[in-house]
């Protein structure tokens, strides 16, 4: 079977985008299963409410939803499963350490293939308030509206 070249996003977390700002973004590989890697290439994966922690030196994704293939039978696993991700330990030491200090949160932005392997894209993040939320959603709408405008004028 020839090697899978270039990247090819699955699904993306667009509810992170919407509650946090995201400051830094990293790669990290994934640890699964055979059954898990078939779901997520038909598409089965939600990151909806997942979040990642560093724990003994080893960073884990939990909330990461793959729902369990088809043809999988007793070989499929927990579909809520910690799965832990890959990463190297000194990125992992500097992430566990701007948790602490700074009270950031990592979450899971999207999920990808590059070169037939599942990679998630996480984002060290920092949560919005309320009154972020509106702000964000008032600016996107300003933008709609003037981009709208500008169009009608070229008309």
């Amino acid at each position: 079977m020839p090697k899978e070249s270039g990247v090819k996003e699955v699904c993306k977390n667009r509810k992170a985008f919407h509650d946090y700002f995201i400051e830094e973004r990293y790669e990290a590989g994934v640890e699964l299963f055979g059954t898990e890697v078939k779901s997520i290439r038909q598409g089965s994966i939600n990151l909806k409410d997942s979040f990642c922690s560093v724990k003994d030196g080893e960073l884990f994704a939990y909330g990461v939803h793959i729902s369990p293939y088809e043809k999988g039978n007793i070989f499929n696993r927990d579909p809520m499963r910690p799965k832990r991700l890959l990463m190297h330990k000194k990125e992992i030491r500097r992430m566990a350490s701007r948790i602490q200090e700074d009270g950031l949160t990592v979450i899971p932005l999207s999920c990808y293939f590059k070169d037939s392997r599942v990679k998630l894209e996480l984002g060290l993040a920092r949560g919005k308030k309320l009154y972020d939320k509106r702000e964000s959603a008032a600016k996107r709408d300003a933008e709609r509206e003037m981009d709208r405008v500008m169009k009608e004028r070229r008309n």
